[in-house]
């Protein structure tokens, strides 16, 4: 019996959404697959043929088959010895056939990894609070407003929205644009590892930890995927020092999607305990 891609190769069956995301991401085509589909759906409508069903609007932008892709993943870690500053740029390309209003983001700390009732503690009487955050988020030049979709004690998760008081600016079809946002967290409710998960169809990612360098830090990473434990990561992060900052780099493109990749430190001249960990989304 012919299969379903011979019948799509030899045009007896019309390709659909799901199957050309697939072939796509199977034969690792960079979204040429796509655009071909993308360009069919074009060329079909304006001949008259009969319109495409309407397509599911997709509550969360995480799930397998989304419209949304991430060009380049910047996350940058600052830490002035009692603060750590998160700065995160992410190049988002819509390539379904709806505009994007809004994008979630989360952010989860955990100081106590190795004993959760010790941390469940700690932040039940400490909690991770919006102010202490101090949350903010820019796109085209434009401050983005948010909304809380979950408020627990040590996670929040958040959606980032593409309007403000004075307009409204969402990401439409074909289009990509920047968007970066930043937040606080005190060590006190930090542990020493920063956490990347790959949610999305991801280009290139990038991670950079900068430290004073009198705290002489050492940094290294683990990466773990859907089909294999924490193992090494396979290139080393890249050091540097200036003026008084040892900056740490790593980077990688095409990630596997569900992959996890941790970058861990320690301060040689500020020993604590190891056991503290914290993970960002």
């Amino acid at each position: 019996m012919p299969s379903y891609v011979s019948h799509v190769e030899s045009g007896r069956h019309k390709p659909t959404e799901e199957f050309t995301r697939l072939a796509d991401d199977k034969l690792q085509a960079e979204k040429a697959i796509w655009r071909r589909y993308l360009a069919y759906e074009r060329a079909r409508r304006a001949g008259g043929g009969q319109p495409a069903a309407p397509q599911q609007r997709v509550d969360l932008p995480y799930a397998s088959g989304s419209a949304l892709v991430v060009e380049h993943d910047q996350a940058r870690l600052d830490y002035d010895g009692a603060d750590y500053r998160l700065t995160m740029r992410r190049r988002l390309l819509n390539t379904g056939s709806e505009p994007i209003t809004r994008y979630l983001i989360r952010i989860s700390v955990d100081r106590y990894p190795g004993d959760p009732e010790v941390s469940n503690a700690h932040y039940r009487a400490n909690p991770l609070t919006w102010d202490e955050l101090a949350l903010t988020a820019t796109c085209r030049g434009e401050d983005m407003t948010w909304a809380a979709k979950h408020d627990r004690d040590a996670f929040k998760e958040i959606w980032l929205l593409f309007e403000n008081p004075r307009g409204r600016f969402p990401l439409y079809p074909g289009e990509s644009v920047w968007i970066e946002y930043a937040y606080t967290v005190a060590d006190t409710k930090w542990g020493r590892w920063f956490q990347r998960a790959v949610r999305l169809p991801t280009e290139h990612l990038q991670v950079q930890l900068a430290f004073p360098a009198a705290l002489d830090p050492v940094v290294w990473g683990t990466e773990t995927s859907m089909t294999a434990d924490a193992s090494p990561l396979r290139t080393p992060p890249v050091r540097t020092d200036q003026d008084g900052v040892r900056l740490f780099t790593w980077c990688t493109a095409q990630p596997a999607l569900h992959a996890r990749y941790r970058l861990e430190w320690r301060f040689r001249s500020r020993p604590e305990p190891a056991d503290q960990q914290r993970e960002f989304g």
